[in-house]
């Protein structure tokens, strides 16, 4: 039998490292692009692997629709003279006689202050009665008030104040500054009025969504579009809650780029260019600019449109693949919209392997010849 030397046992050392390193692959950040397109539909797999381009950009850019219906944009502003149970008002009353009904001996004027309209709407004045106020005007209830009192005293005169109440108030909270319970007065009749009286929203208006209550209802609005949409800015209706959220669409990265995490949106709209820069771009030494990938559970309406099939039922696995180094590649990825629980994933570049193989080998041989010069020495 032949006995093999040092330097040849050394050798077929390298020769069983190489190979398993080729059996069994080298540390990296996920899946090639070969691999991704084997997981394909075309493929025997369970994802319908597209090539972003101008149809499915326009296919793909559906953004949240937020916004009022038309039972909240049609509800009228609520006249600031209107009286509501709940609401305190302040009453006097003139009487010419010395000795009135209701004056104190030697006074002619009496003041009746924080008369508070009950939950039926009422009110009582001595000698007048229980009186229905909630609905009228304060000029309104003082003509019936002075009706009232005037085949009991001669020729009275009357004044109605609407003071401070509760009859006639909103909820603000969330992210805002300044919650609390707030009255619906003149200048605060509708929604973005409340917001500013509130102290505006404590978040970035971008990603500020508006959420108005009311009864059973709820329905909510983007801010920038309250401010840029005059039709969103309702009127508010008593005991409505506003509520001030931060958006919480999100999306991951993950493969050879600046960063592998979870994001939030920070704009209304985010497209795959604009994601890619959010964590650092591609990485300079790893990425493969061919390799950019969106995945998404598309729905079927969408999926439909995308693939041209109709015979899509439920939702879709759709990977969709960005090559930035086509002519129009970057155009491609500025115009493709990324959407709420999506992936985006970069591979790494064909070399990148290449390196790490030979960083491993060139590893190894180092470390056999440092055991073959202790053996030596």
């Amino acid at each position: 039998m032949q006995v093999l030397g040092f330097k040849g046992a050394r050798a077929l050392t390298l020769l069983v490292f190489v190979a398993t390193v080729a059996a069994c692959g080298l540390p990296r950040s996920g899946p090639n692009r070969k691999e991704i397109f084997a997981g394909s539909v075309l493929e025997g797999g369970d994802a319908f692997v597209v090539s972003v381009n101008d149809h499915v950009t326009r296919a793909t850019a559906v953004m949240p629709s937020l916004g009022f219906s038309s039972s909240f944009r049609n509800a009228g502003v609520i006249g600031s003279d209107d009286i509501r149970a709940g609401d305190v008002l302040g009453l006097t009353i003139w009487e010419n006689v010395d000795d009135g009904l209701l004056a104190p001996r030697g006074a002619k004027t009496t003041a009746l202050t924080e008369v508070q309209v009950d939950g039926a709407g009422n009110i009582f004045v001595p000698y007048a009665g229980k009186i229905k106020a909630a609905g009228n005007s304060p000029d309104g209830l003082r003509k019936i008030i002075t009706s009232k009192l005037d085949a009991q005293t001669p020729d009275p005169q009357v004044t109605v104040t609407r003071l401070a109440g509760d009859g006639a108030t909103v909820s603000v909270m969330g992210a805002i500054n300044g919650q609390g319970v707030y009255p619906i007065e003149r200048p605060t009749r509708t929604l973005s009025s409340m917001i500013a009286k509130a102290g505006g929203v404590a978040i970035e208006p971008e990603v500020a969504q508006i959420v108005v209550k009311r009864g059973s209802m709820s329905e909510r609005v983007w801010l920038m579009d309250l401010y840029e949409n005059p039709q969103m800015d309702i009127a508010l209706r008593p005991n409505d809650t506003i509520l001030v959220e931060q958006d919480t669409r999100s999306f991951v990265t993950l493969g050879a780029t600046g960063a592998q995490a979870k994001v939030n949106f920070e704009t209304k709209t985010l497209s795959a260019i604009e994601a890619i820069a959010t964590v650092g771009g591609l990485s300079t030494n790893l990425a493969d600019p061919k390799g950019v990938f969106v995945f998404r559970n598309e729905p079927e309406e969408i999926a439909r449109i995308v693939l041209a099939r109709d015979d899509l039922i439920g939702e879709q696995r759709l990977i969709y693949v960005l090559d930035l180094t086509r002519p129009n590649g970057m155009f491609m990825a500025r115009d493709f919209a990324i959407r709420d629980n999506d992936t985006v994933y970069v591979t790494e570049a064909p070399y990148v392997q290449w390196q790490k193989t030979l960083a491993a080998i060139n590893g190894s041989a180092s470390a056999a010849s440092s055991i073959d010069s202790a053996a030596g020495g």
